[in-house]
């Protein structure tokens, strides 16, 4: 096996119509302005603090402050402060956003939601600190309760509670709450997915048969024939007939001491259970005799699941039968051991997923839900070419999750020849994928094949 780190790919430029596209795209820093007046009334707030601050001051000083008047004024300070909030969040949230990169990745002061911050992510913030703030102002209605007019009081709790239903709605149909439920009850509304596993160097129970057989997504080739495949999750009783984990890596790998014996965290059986996993696969289980080529040093640095932590990618090349998805189950299972969220299916069962929340109109919220899981595996990638129409949903996957979250991905062919499966959106989606991610490649034999012909000689 041998492992490289592949250079990002530049889209090649194409006829005027990119060209006009590009210019179209670079109009987006004609909102840079507007971030930098949002700076100068950051600006303007810090004056009014402090203005502020030092009229309490003398007015305590010169012993004219009540204590009314000191609530008051330091609820006048809150107010400052969460409108300053606000606006940072709105200066740093929507530039990110809508118009470049900081590039704060690693740095110690990373605020933690900017490393997912989108524009749906970025709505429900704002409208949950227009709550806050709503919140400070009828707080100091009631603290001066006897000089507030009753109506302005009425309309004060009627706009407040305006302000908390809109919030509501918003963070329901910008599918945070679908994520959230998501991460916090992982096992409900998991999604399941079953496929054929690349390499089995032993023996293992075949998994149950799944009740509800899973369409092929449309692409441009005759359909792959796949096992059956269900959306909703498991029952319990699924995950008692799989064998616990409890193993480390054999000490030809010899390991560094921290990664011999895997931390496995509450609820890793669920996790499993839930991430669709076509059969268990361990990362000590591969064979690492079968490869023509094999760096011992790929399968312990890799279990490692540094590249979760820094939301990098794993691309696994090679014909097949080499062991791709041994190795990518093997890495999912880690990642769940070690607490992470995981998500398994074919790249094929992908663009079904994809597809049908598009038809659906719920594209926006499938991929809010997917932003839970911190590591999503897609397999079989090249066993045939999707069209424009699929091979863009998968692209959408790509680049939502670029830098924020990891992928791991199993080809039987090179990136430089994913033209041939994913046509024009080949070159943007590799230069996503392969930017902060590590290319393993695998040479060898179709280890089912040399079983097959084991067998027949026997």
């Amino acid at each position: 096996m041998q492992v490289t780190r592949r250079q990002p790919l530049r889209p090649t430029a194409s006829p005027p119509t990119t060209t006009l596209g590009y210019a179209l795209f670079a109009t987006r820093w004609l909102q840079a302005p507007l971030y930098f007046g949002l700076v100068a009334a950051q600006a303007v707030y810090v004056y009014k603090f402090f203005s502020e601050l030092w009229n309490l001051i003398l007015r305590i000083v010169g012993g004219q402050a009540t204590e009314t008047y000191v609530m008051l004024a330091v609820l006048k300070l809150v107010d400052v402060v969460m409108i300053a909030n606000l606006l940072i969040m709105v200066i740093v949230g929507g530039y990110e956003t809508f118009v470049s990169r900081i590039g704060l990745q690693g740095h110690r002061d990373q605020p933690e939601w900017l490393s997912h911050v989108n524009a749906n992510v970025l709505k429900v913030k704002l409208a949950t600190a227009i709550v806050g703030i709503s919140s400070v102002h009828l707080l100091q209605m009631f603290v001066d309760v006897h000089h507030t007019p009753r109506h302005s009081l009425m309309w004060g709790t009627v706009i407040h509670m305006a302000f908390i239903v809109s919030a509501a709605i918003l963070w329901y149909m910008s599918g945070a709450g679908a994520a959230g439920a998501v991460a916090a009850h992982a096992g409900h509304d998991a999604p399941e997915v079953h496929a054929s596993s690349e390499l089995e160097p032993k023996p293992k129970p075949e998994p149950d048969p799944m009740p509800t057989p899973f369409p092929a997504p449309a692409i441009s080739t005759p359909p792959i024939s796949t096992p059956p495949v269900s959306i909703p999750a498991q029952s319990a009783d699924r995950s008692a007939a799989r064998p616990a984990v409890h193993s480390a890596f054999p000490s030809s790998a010899e390991p560094s001491a921290p990664y011999d014996r895997p931390v496995t965290v509450p609820g890793t059986e669920t996790r499993i259970r839930d991430a669709g996993f076509p059969s268990r696969k361990l990362l000590e289980e591969f064979d690492e005799s079968h490869p023509r080529s094999f760096d011992r040093e790929t399968v312990p640095r890799l279990g490692k699941l540094d590249f979760v932590n820094a939301r990098g990618n794993v691309v696994f090349v090679g014909p097949p039968g080499t062991g791709k998805t041994h190795l990518a189950v093997g890495l999912g299972v880690r990642a769940c051991q070690a607490g992470h969220g995981v998500l398994f299916a074919t790249a094929a069962e992908w663009a079904y997923r994809l597809t049908e929340a598009r038809d659906g109109g719920r594209l926006a919220e499938e991929l809010a839900v997917l932003d839970a899981y911190p590591l999503l595996i897609i397999d079989e990638v090249g066993y045939a070419p999707f069209d424009a129409a699929t091979a863009h949903l998968l692209f959408q996957v790509v680049a939502h999750r670029y830098e924020r979250a990891s992928l791991i991905v199993t080809s039987d062919r090179p990136l430089g020849r994913w033209e041939e499966i994913f046509g024009g959106a080949a070159p943007a989606l590799v230069d996503r994928l392969a930017h902060h991610a590590e290319i393993v490649g695998i040479d060898g034999d179709s280890y089912r094949m040399r079983r097959a012909t084991s067998s027949w000689a026997d």
